[in-house]
């Protein structure tokens, strides 16, 4: 009995943490006159605290519009039309379904920016050109905290301190359009700070950045989720950014993952053609000179013509008529391989 007990014990023990926030089966889709535009048709993937999960994939995949949907901040005529959206907060018995509280109820409101915060993709849209930098962290403190606003000025400039931009007691006073692109980057992860989030989602946070402002805001990510244990969500669709950051991957295609696993096997052994066409077009510092840069073959199809079946076979070199055309793959995971939706691996 107390054998078993104890190799019990060592079980659990063994057990990974749960994840903090897992997505099941998510669906969001834009109704509109011309048709019901699908941005994310059955998306599944799990974050862990301290772990970054990497979601990948081409423009128009619906990366953005899953990190949106978690938030319950997808733009209308845009709906969460099912699935589950699970949140494990601390000290409660079991996770609650984001997917089902109202986008406008002070719950989900209270969980944006104090559980779960967002970097968006372009600073200068996402900030305010008539307030300064200053005014909108404090607006972000004071929403999540009782400070006054003299306290919440303190810790604003504490806040642009956190994220190294110099003389922050000069810059809070400052408007967005007097600050260079990688300064305005690191005010909007400051913002996203502010209220102390577990979780960190940041769109494309190196986007129209120079090379060496994109390490300084990666390593910027790196160190805070080292000293806060944030689970950190980075999206984008530069596999380089990828390669250096991310613990575990999503691809994502058409809305929905084809393949999730950790980065290394992401890399070194990609099962689903998709991911495969997507490192080799990543440029190579062994190519010759005027070798011509692989590429994915096709395009992305137009949002109302979603073909049938799987939804990449119309640009698969691997392509199986009859069975890629007519069916849609399931997510399987072989022993110790990563999960992949294909049919090349499903069971004979």
């Amino acid at each position: 009995m107390v054998e078993a007990a104890m190799a019990e014990a060592a079980i659990v023990a063994a057990a990974p943490p749960a994840p903090v926030l897992e997505v099941h089966d998510l669906r969001t889709y834009y109704h509109q006159d011309e048709g019901v535009v699908r941005a994310v048709d059955g998306a599944s993937f799990a974050v862990h605290a301290g772990r970054t999960l990497g979601i990948v994939g081409e423009s128009g995949c619906g990366k953005s519009v899953s990190a949106r949907s978690i938030l319950q901040i997808v733009e209308r005529p845009g709906r969460i039309e099912s699935g589950r959206i699970l949140l494990r907060r601390d000290g409660a018995a079991a996770p609650i379904d984001l997917a089902t509280l109202d986008p406008t109820g002070r719950e989900m409101r209270a969980i944006r920016g104090s559980e779960i915060a967002l970097v968006f993709q372009e600073p200068m849209t996402s900030l305010s050109s008539f307030y300064t930098v200053g005014n909108q962290i404090i607006e972000t403190v004071r929403l999540h905290s009782a400070l006054d606003k003299r306290a919440a000025r303190k810790r604003a400039i504490e806040l642009l301190a956190m994220v190294g931009i110099p003389k922050p007691e000069r810059r809070v006073d400052e408007y967005p359009f007097q600050l260079s692109g990688g300064l305005r980057q690191r005010v909007m992860i400051a913002m996203a700070l502010a209220g102390e989030p577990r979780i960190l989602i940041a769109d494309e946070p190196t986007t129209a950045l120079d090379v060496t402002t994109q390490a300084q805001i990666l390593d910027l990510l790196r160190k805070l989720q080292r000293e806060r244990g944030l689970a950190l969500i980075l999206i984008t669709h530069d596999m380089g950014v990828i390669a250096e950051m991310a613990d575990d991957v999503v691809v994502m295609y058409l809305g929905r993952a084809v393949e999730m696993g950790p980065v290394d096997a992401i890399f070194h052994a990609p099962r689903h053609p998709y991911t495969k066409a997507l490192l080799r077009s990543i440029p190579s510092i062994l190519a010759k000179p005027r070798d011509r840069l692989a590429t994915v073959a096709g395009s992305i199809p137009h949002p109302y013509e979603r073909p049938a079946g799987c939804p990449f076979h119309p640009r698969c070199p691997d392509f199986m008529p009859g069975r890629c055309d007519a069916a849609v793959p399931e997510m399987t995971a072989g022993a110790g391989r990563n999960a992949v939706a294909c049919f090349l691996y499903e069971e004979r």
